[in-house]
């Protein structure tokens, strides 16, 4: 298996045609079918589901479009890398992100690094904490920003000088929205909408004091905009960190703390002895110089 049969699986799986992924790839049928056949061989397993009008994948197939696709894309990351010019400081960062405000502070260093390098360029992936480390691990990402609790072990890391506080995203009509702050109690017996993060929940249950088993969880979320929607519907009340959505005055939702303050930092990290470009390390520079 080698990247050029990657990428001929790749284009079959997105084209879901032998012939549409043969004009795409500039090449006939016969051989790229060819190719598709010995790849299954190869593996010992059937990626393909050939029917009448188009081509679907099988449960293996669809492992191994994922890892193909970051082989792939780490291939191209890789190769970016090299090709960077040695005289000017140039080339792609790519971070991983968690829904927070801390982002913003990870802007104004990008802001701050375009105005002088103005060849570096930034590619942000969101996501849970899981996929963030997952990508890091792998080598997708250069940096990730995470939400405490992380676990942190194999990494290195800047604390970022800000915090995040949970609470409860409400419409404005609800009668909580009269609270200042929300307990435990008023909790129970409420549609929640929560983050479907082991870690997450972990903190939650601590808060509640061994009540989070009696909590009435109707859904669950990775990203909260979808979930703010559901809030909006009528679904019920989402628990998250603040300053994610911005509540206007003619916002119809409106957040309030949890009492007592369930407060959590935000770290951004990178694995231990990685060996950066000359972007990235442009870029730990002024994260140090701005953070430590």
């Amino acid at each position: 298996m080698d990247i050029r049969t990657l990428q001929y699986f790749l284009a079959v799986a997105r084209e879901e045609s032998i012939s549409g992924a043969a004009e795409f790839l500039h090449m006939t049928q016969p051989p790229l079918s060819r190719q598709l056949k010995e790849l299954e061989t190869e593996l010992g397993k059937q990626l393909f589901i050939r029917g009448n009008r188009k081509i679907t994948l099988t449960e293996d197939g669809m492992i191994l479009r994922k890892r193909a696709e970051e082989i792939v894309a780490l291939m191209e990351k890789t190769k970016a890398e090299i090709n960077a010019s040695a005289e000017n400081i140039t080339g792609d960062i790519y971070i991983g992100c968690a829904e927070t405000e801390g982002m913003r502070m990870l802007a104004k260093i990008i802001s701050k690094i375009r105005q002088e390098y103005d060849h570096i360029h930034f590619h942000i992936f969101s996501g849970q904490a899981e996929d963030v480390s997952e990508r890091l691990d792998s080598g997708l990402l250069d940096f990730g920003l995470f939400i405490e609790p992380a676990d942190l072990k194999k990494y290195d890391f800047i604390k970022l000088p800000i915090t995040d506080i949970w609470g409860l995203w409400m419409t404005k009509a609800s009668p909580l929205a009269e609270n200042k702050t929300i307990k435990p109690h008023d909790l129970l017996g409420l549609p929640l909408i929560i983050s479907n993060q082991a870690m997450v929940k972990n903190e939650i249950a601590g808060w509640m004091g061994g009540n989070y088993d009696n909590l009435n969880i109707v859904a669950t979320y990775n990203l909260l905009y979808n979930a703010s929607l559901m809030v909006e519907e009528g679904v019920g009340y989402a628990l998250s960190i603040d300053r994610i959505i911005k509540s206007y005055d003619d916002s119809p939702l409106c957040f309030r703390p949890l009492e007592p303050t369930l407060e959590v930092g935000l770290d951004i990290v990178w694995k231990k002895y990685q060996t950066f470009s000359k972007a990235s390390e442009k870029f730990l520079e002024y994260l140090k110089k701005e953070y430590i």
